[in-house]
């Protein structure tokens, strides 16, 4: 698997990619699509922030193509999420759009998706031991990488807690693998690690509280995303121990973007996804219109998803300090300075 491109390299990459991405490919996508394609996109939630970011975009995206998009929220059940599948499946979706609640449950509904002939794209979390077309996401390993080799550099001999989203996502065992080559070699080890079930955020900050009641320390806690960040700063606040402890999350929200400036959190993990939900639409149509993800120019990995090996297709994060928060986050345009500074 590709490493990391950090920093400069991997900023001027996306931006070039937003700037100047509509291919030759993309034009012929939109002179084909006379019959208005209809895709079905199903999401396990809108808790986490950046999932109302990703539809948004992903619709509007569908729409220059003369898409129609067709969303149905699981409110975070997985019972319900195959429930509407099911229904997308029925109104005779082109196409189906997946972030999977659980990546072991959907197996069977896909299984019907496809006896109708309906490609599936597995959108930022792996599906597992389906048939599904093609996994669309930003190098989770990637993720855990930086946030853990760029710690580690900070405190190279610290002790080192990992508290990660729920253990059904895939891409906490993709972070996981990350973080753990970034200790390969290194004088220090990882102390603990707890997975928050159902990304219940309670569930991590009642973990943290226990932790320190039992006066087990950290001076590096790695967390599953910011909002994982945000319950772990809370407890070790109220422990008397903010800004003393090295914190990490992933996603960059606004909220975690304010506490790097603020101090409380160390870094965060900011993940092109604007880029990744236009692609996603883009790519969606042309699994609908009979194109094999093969034929994508920028599909050039594979991964095992345990059914069979997926054509991937990656894009790389950037880390994000108060260094470079105002080039990655704010001239990007994926957060406004007012938003952040709160003006």
């Amino acid at each position: 698997m590709k490493r990391a491109l950090i920093f400069c390299t991997s900023l001027f990459f996306i931006l070039s990619l937003v700037a100047c991405y509509k291919s030759k490919k993309e034009e012929e996508v939109l002179l084909q699509t006379e019959k208005p394609i209809k895709i079905g996109f199903s999401i396990d939630t809108f808790v986490i922030e950046r999932w109302r970011r990703d539809c948004d975009v992903f619709i509007a995206s569908a729409k220059e193509y003369g898409a129609e998009v067709i969303v149905q929220n699981a409110g975070n059940s997985v019972e319900e999420q195959i429930k509407q599948i099911q229904y997308l499946i029925d109104i005779g979706v082109d196409v189906l759009v997946i972030v999977p609640k659980n990546a072991n449950s959907l197996s069977d509904v896909i299984k019907k998706a496809g006896a109708k002939n309906i490609p599936v794209i597995s959108y930022d979390r792996l599906i597992c031991d389906a048939d599904i077309s093609l996994y669309m996401s930003i190098n989770s390993r990637s993720v855990g990488y930086l946030m853990a080799n760029t710690l580690l550099d900070l405190s190279p001999r610290g002790i080192y807690f990992c508290i990660y989203g729920s253990k059904d996502d895939y891409n906490m065992t993709l972070i996981d693998n990350g973080v753990r080559d970034a200790f390969d070699g290194k004088q220090t080890t990882i102390n603990y690690v707890y997975y928050t079930d159902d990304w219940n955020y309670d569930l991590s900050y009642k973990k943290m509280n226990e932790l320190l009641d039992e006066n087990r320390v950290p001076d590096v806690v790695i967390c599953g995303n910011d909002a994982i960040a945000e319950t772990v700063i809370r407890s070790l606040s109220e422990h008397r121990l903010g800004n003393k402890v090295l914190i990490s999350g992933q996603d960059a929200d606004i909220a975690a973007c304010r506490r790097i400036l603020d101090g409380t959190q160390t870094l965060t993990v900011y993940k092109p996804i604007t880029e990744l939900a236009r692609l996603a639409a883009v790519y969606a149509c042309r699994l609908a219109l009979g194109e094999k993800p093969e034929a994508f120019e920028e599909v050039d990995e594979i991964i095992d998803n345990n059914y069979k090996n997926v054509p991937v297709f990656w894009l790389e994060p950037i880390l994000v300090t108060r260094e470079n928060l105002k080039e990655v986050i704010i001239d990007s345009g994926f957060h406004t300075e007012q938003e952040i500074y709160r003006k």
